[in-house]
Parts: structure tokens; C-alpha cells; sequence
């Protein structure tokens, strides 16, 4: 979460927001990080009155970006090693468990008691309380992260595509009235992008079943922004 004299952007896991945080602290006079990956219902009481922005992207590309950059990592996250059972399972298996969270109870307690007891300041950093009550809601994943996100705001968050990136961004600083600086702007076009993952394109890692589930759990996020599935 970065909180400046003008706007709070929450930052959505693995969907742009370690690029726009770096420009924000470069560009932005008084930008300020208050935790990592917190919600809008933990913004400062003094930036409640403040604009909410935010970034969200393709789930069947976060999926895919989320799996490999945790493969890739000499530690994997505690998720991670859950639904890939320790890495012995592919991705299409590790989705579906992942999909399923909300429905499979057993497997939820257990991600939830080693899942961290509090907030801290990397990573995920999705305490197991927070994660506790997707239980039930038949929501996928990501359209679980989104909501748990930008829900508690106030008003309702401005929210752009990664995928539309600069413009994206610029478009919702037009829309909350601020005037990005010359520096900003030229950081948004130019600067390389950061902590991204190393894949294929993400239609190569999906059948028709997990495509179509995906379609269906995360129908909130695909609905909202208007994505569509790209082989």
C-alpha cells in the first residue's frame, strides 16, 4: 500500500504493483509504503478521505505467473507448497486445488494454520485469518485477493488492466484529478518492469477443463474487467 498526499494504491498481488509502487517512491513527493499487500480496510485513518487506485490482470494469466514464479524459487511460499503438494504436482493440479480452496475444507485448515498469524512485510503476506473466509464463497483465488483487497475502501477503488500499462495508469490519475509528473510519466513508458515471472504464454498451460473452471471461479475479475481467454 502506498499512501501519498493525493491517492492511496493498493497493491494486488503478482498484477504490476512492484512497478507502480517503485515509480510512486521515485516520483511522487511524500509517497510513502505502509505495509505490503494490505487491504483497504487497513489505510491510515488520516488517507481514508483519499482516492483508492489500484491494477488487476487476466486470471488465467496470474494463475500462470503465480505458479511459476513460486516454482522458480529456491523456497516456495507456504501456498505454494501446499496445493503443489511440496512441488510434486504440475499446474493444471495445483489450480485445481487452488480453485477449489473455498470448497475444500480440509485442505483450507491446513494452508490456514501455516499461513502466518499476522501481517508482515514481504511476500504474499496473507495472514491464515485472512484467508479463512473464502470458505464457502465459491470464488477462485485471485477474484478472492481482489475482493479481499479493494472491498473496504469507503467508495468504490479506480482500478485499471496491468496489461494497459502506462495508460492505464494515467487514466485512473485523470480520473481522481492528479497530474502525473513529467518524471512519473517517462517512468511508466520506459522502465523495465519488476519481480516478473519467467513463462510461456499463459494459454499454453491450459486444457479445456481448468480453462473453463478458471472462467467460472473467477467470473467476478473476468466479468468486472472484461478479459477473455487467449490460446
Amino acid at each position: 500500500m502506498m499512501v501519498t498526499e493525493w491517492f492511496v494504491f493498493l497493491h494486488l498481488h503478482k498484477s504490476g504493483g512492484s512497478f507502480v509502487n517503485e515509480g510512486l517512491r521515485r516520483h511522487v513527493p511524500g509517497a510513502r509504503e505502509v505495509g505490503y499487500h494490505l487491504p483497504a480496510s487497513l489505510i491510515p485513518a488520516a488517507a481514508r478521505q483519499l482516492p483508492v487506485i489500484g491494477l488487476v490482470r487476466n486470471p488465467w494469466s496470474y494463475y500462470v505467473s503465480w505458479f511459476s514464479f513460486q516454482q522458480q524459487k529456491p523456497r516456495p511460499n507456504a501456498l505454494f507448497r501446499v496445493l503443489s503438494d511440496d512441488g510434486r504436482l504440475g499446474f493444471r493440479d495445483t489450480i485445481h486445488r487452488m480453485l477449489d480452496l473455498g470448497r475444500d475444507d480440509a485442505l483450507l485448515a491446513r494452508l490456514v494454520d501455516l499461513l502466518p498469524r499476522d501481517y508482515g512485510s514481504r511476500g504474499l503476506n496473507l495472514p491464515g485469518f485472512a484467508l479463512a473466509p473464502i470458505r464457502g464463497t465459491g470464488l477462485g483465488f485471485y477474484s478472492y485477493l481482489y475482493q479481499y483487497l479493494y472491498a473496504g475502501s469507503g467508495s468504490p477503488a479506480h482500478i485499471g488492466r496491468m496489461e494497459e500499462l502506462p495508460q492505464a495508469l494515467l487514466m485512473l490519475f485523470d480520473a481522481i484529478g492528479y497530474t502525473a509528473s513529467a518524471g512519473l510519466g517517462e517512468y511508466l513508458r520506459s522502465a523495465p518492469r519488476v519481480n516478473s515471472s519467467r513463462h510461456d504464454a499463459y494459454g499454453s498451460y491450459y486444457d479445456a477443463e481448468l480453462r473453463d473452471r478458471v472462467a467460472s471461479r473467477d467470473a467476478l475479475v473476468i466479468g468486472r474487467h472484461g478479459y477473455a481467454f487467449e490460446a
